[in-house]
């Protein structure tokens, strides 16, 4: 049998194909309108769905590929993207759309070479060109980027986004003038364009045109009040002013309008680090880390407060984080170098410091940093041709010529190398800010309360206090208003006991020279003393300004302060005798008995009975010099030699930090014939175990050509005799004018082998030692090296003497 015919096939029917295309049709419109209207999610879904009906639609892989890429996906999006061009590779919107995705993905060749393919075609595509262009300046081929947005403006030329971008690329390249062309072009073609206002105010604030940027800047904000980043920039400037209250507020916006911005957290650290609250500027600096992982100066700003509360090894750690994220970060380098300085730790701090000039060998404020450290080892004269480097890279890097200045005190003992440095350093730095200088308008009744200012950063826990607070207490206020001008870092009990003895406190560590000196005049004061000078955190270019009739230097720095507008320094006789006056270019005022009043601010420890009295042998005596390696000259080294070598069972203290320096010293002892196996060196310690090293010590000898001053000081209080060596300067007749006060000036050597001789005479007599170090606290409590209420007079006669001088002179 056959068999039977095959079953004919069901025929499709046209109309229900058609129908489905229809749908597939409506899908894409809903979803194309819900994408163009921001609602992302429905729109994937009705694209998916087109998808699950037709996986291999084109227009529907490419559109959900733009999606993919909004949402931030762009690994995802270069996939849909690939799809559609695999079905239509000539599609000239997918090639662009892919190369938007290469740019996404930082896949900046590949995006520039789609772009280029396109521009060969399609030449005049001023959108193919602006990609082509916004993906050159983001590679950071900033010239290419340049004359792309030249083409892209050629083509457009009141393009605002061209023009801005051409702005941003100049500005890049620190081609000022074409960069505020470009944003004035896109200004007239849009006055309120927001980004171009901040962009413009900028370039105006790099150009030092101060009052115009912050004119652009605000205009920015006021264009449109919700933009974050024109609150930042206006932040920045506003910070850059010193205004720190209206910079703090417009932070705190740029926080409140984008709280997931890493900038604004950042800036908003930098504000309030700068008014002077360390520990709120650590919460937002972390905030920026947060939002941010890879923030490099966020960590390097962080390292900075937490080294301002003394917590070490989270600011060595967030430096470390600046190195890991940014190898060439000299600012961090300079940062860690001066931490590890800090510590003590002198080799790890050459180490960053040459790894800062290893980057950048012109770095001057890197060779200043250098020269700090060799000083504190001793290296003198290494210090002193790093400062020179650093003068040689920038020759208006006060700082480093303060340095060098004072380092040249410690080198030389002829005044005159000094006052010729200084005498350059007024030339270079002083000069200039002449034209500032105004006209004194004090009331000038020579017998009325004067108004005396005092300058200092280290009204604190700090040597200084030691001198100045005998003063404070006991100024006559009826007669004198006193100002204290305080730029303290960090306040302590010290700060608030100083305070105390003010009639006017004022901190100014967030006010600059400019800012202060008018603060100064504002206050109307008579006469104005510096503490500091060219020492740490000293402001000489305060005083340089003249915002006081009369100003006067005191205190810390020892020798002249070079400075025209400084008339007067206040010293005694036995200092600076009266053919020292041409060391000096300020008028020596002899009218103190004793350039220090002391206060040791402690009762303890107590004086200990003689340490050699206690040892078997009687002859080993304890010689010792706490005094700050740098002074520790080979002058003075040889000078100790000769002690050392006729006290042949005796022992020498000295500071000295464990490291290099330590060796270095050792090596140069050795050299000078100290037998070094007879040296014991202790470290830096807090001021109360420090004073308490005195207990091991029976016999203190001095250096030169800088004496002991402090150091000098707290020996005798602790029973400890010196034996000074009379220098050619003030800095080396500091000795002979503690000792005179003392009525101890049999203990002065004006040769090196007087030196030696009463050393070792002194040495050998435990009796006479054994007296005076029973007797060495009271008779400096009965000394004027103790009178505070005796000092206080001295300087009032001299303050008021200064004033008539003044005053006589400008009628």
């Amino acid at each position: 049998m056959s068999s039977p015919p095959a079953a004919a096939a069901n025929p499709a029917n046209p109309a229900d194909g058609h129908a489905k295309d229809e749908g597939i049709t409506a899908l894409l419109m809903q979803a194309k309108t819900h994408h163009l209207a921001g609602d992302l999610i429905a729109a994937r879904s009705l694209y998916e769905a087109v998808l699950a009906a037709r996986p291999a639609h084109a227009d529907t892989r490419f559109r959900l590929g733009i999606l993919d890429l909004q949402c931030g996906d762009a690994m995802r999006a270069l996939e849909s993207v690939e799809c559609a061009l695999a079905s239509e590779p000539q599609e000239t919107r997918y090639r662009f759309g892919r190369a938007q995705v290469l740019v996404a993905l930082q896949r900046f060749d590949d995006a520039i070479d789609a772009c280029r393919d396109l521009l060969a075609e399609q030449p005049a595509s001023t959108d193919i060109l602006f990609v082509l262009a916004h993906t050159l300046q983001a590679k950071g081929d900033t010239r290419s980027a340049i004359d792309a947005w030249l083409r892209v403006l050629d083509l457009d030329p009141a393009c605002v986004d061209a023009l801005n971008h051409l702005g941003n690329a100049y500005q890049h390249l620190g081609d000022v003038v074409p960069a505020e062309e470009a944003y004035r072009r896109a200004l007239a073609a849009q006055p309120g364009h927001a980004d171009v206002l901040t962009n413009f105010g900028n370039v105006l604030r790099v150009s030092g045109r101060s009052s115009e940027a912050m004119m652009s800047l605000r205009a920015a904000v006021q264009s449109d009040p919700y933009n974050a980043a024109a609150h930042v920039n206006l932040g920045v400037a506003l910070c850059e002013r010193r205004e720190y209250p209206e910079a703090l507020t417009t932070f705190e916006r740029a926080v409140e309008l984008d709280p997931t911005s890493p900038d604004a957290a950042y800036n908003l650290g930098n504000a309030v680090h700068a008014a002077g609250r360390p520990r709120d500027a650590i919460a937002q600096y972390r905030r920026a880390i947060e939002l941010q992982p890879d923030h490099a100066d966020a960590y390097n700003n962080l390292g900075n407060a937490h080294r301002s509360f003394n917590e070490f090894a989270a600011a060595a750690d967030a430096f470390a984080n600046v190195l890991r994220l940014r190898p060439d970060s000299v600012a961090a380098c300079n940062n860690l170098g001066n931490l590890y300085r800090t510590l003590g730790r002198t080799d790890d701090a050459k180490t960053s410091l040459h790894r800062a000039l290893k980057i950048d060998p012109a770095h001057s404020v890197s060779h200043n940093n250098l020269g700090n450290v060799l000083k504190d080892s001793g290296a003198l004269d290494d210090a002193i041709a790093s400062y020179r480097c650093a003068l040689n890279c920038d020759a208006d890097n006060v700082v480093a010529h303060s340095n060098l200045l004072y380092a040249l005190t410690f080198q030389s003992d002829d005044a005159q190398t000094v006052r010729d440095e200084s005498r350059r350093w007024s030339a270079r730095h002083e000069v200039p800010l002449r034209a500032t200088q105004k006209p004194h308008c004090n009331d000038r009744s020579p017998n009325r309360r004067l108004r005396i200012g005092y300058v200092s950063a280290d009204f604190r826990d700090h040597c200084q206090s030691l001198f100045t607070t005998p003063l404070l207490t006991h100024h006559d206020h009826d007669a004198f208003e006193i100002v204290c001008y305080a730029s303290v870092e960090r306040p302590d009990a010290v700060t608030a006991r100083i305070a105390a003895y003010a009639d006017v406190w004022r901190d100014v560590g967030t006010l600059d020279d400019e800012q202060l000196a008018q603060t100064i005049r504002a206050d109307g004061i008579d006469i104005l003393i510096d503490l500091t000078m060219h020492m740490a955190d000293g402001r000489p270019l305060l005083f340089a300004r003249k915002p006081a009739p009369v100003q006067v230097a005191w205190l810390a720095y020892p020798g002249t302060t070079g400075i025209d507008a400084i008339d007067y320094r206040l010293t005694d006789a036995h200092l600076d005798p009266p053919w020292h006056d041409s060391h000096y270019s300020e008028q020596s005022v002899r009218a103190l008995e004793s350039f220090w009043c002391y206060d040791p601010l402690t009762d303890t420890p107590t004086v200990n009975a003689l340490p050699a009295s206690t040892r078997a042998n009687s002859s080993e005596v304890t010689l010792g010099c706490l005094n700050n390696p740098c002074k520790l000259t080979d002058r003075t080294l040889a000078m100790w030699a000769g002690v050392m070598q006729a006290l042949p069972h005796a022992r020498l203290m000295l500071l000295s930090a464990a490291g290099e320096g330590r060796d270095r010293l050792i090596e140069r002892a050795d050299a000078q014939g100290i037998d070094t196996g007879r040296v014991r060196f202790v470290p830096f310690r807090p001021r109360a175990a420090y004073l308490a090293t005195y207990h091991e010590i029976d016999l203190g000898l001095d250096t030169l050509p800088y004496n002991g001053h402090t150091t000098s000081l707290d020996s005798l209080w602790m029973g400890v005799p010196v034996v000074t060596r009379v220098g050619q300067t003030a800095a080396g007749r500091a000795g002979l004018s503690q000792l005179a006060n003392l009525g101890l000036s049999e203990l002065a050597a004006y040769t090196d082998d007087a030196f030696v001789r009463i050393s070792v005479d002194l040495a050998r007599d435990l009796p006479r030692l054994s007296a005076l170090r029973s007797g060495l606290r009271p008779r400096l409590e009965a000394s004027p090296l103790m009178d505070g209420a005796r000092f206080a007079r001295q300087v009032e006669r001299a303050y008021r003497q200064m004033w008539q001088t003044w005053t006589s002179l400008q009628r």
